[in-house]
């Protein structure tokens, strides 16, 4: 099951407005399918996915503390 967010695209606009706070995220391709599913301090993730060119679009969402981002990560990619 996706994330129940807007995708953005992975620009540096998105980046910049990434809360610097731990979440889960994904990254689509341009038609929008998931590529995968991380978790972290989401603007650092961000930052690294568009250097990389991991994916062109992305969606989020804030957790209030790493473990409990992980814990949503893999709850999300078992739904999947």
């Amino acid at each position: 099951m996706p994330l129940q967010k807007p995708w953005r695209d992975l620009d540096r606009e998105a980046v910049a407005s990434a809360p610097d706070r731990p979440g889960v995220y994904e990254l689509g391709d341009a038609d929008g399918a998931v590529r995968s599913i991380g978790h972290g301090v989401l603007r650092d993730e961000l930052k690294t996915a568009l250097a990389y060119g991991d994916g062109d679009r992305v969606r989020w969402v804030e957790a209030h503390t790493l473990a409990r981002a992980a814990e949503l990560a893999d709850e999300h990619r078992e739904r999947r």
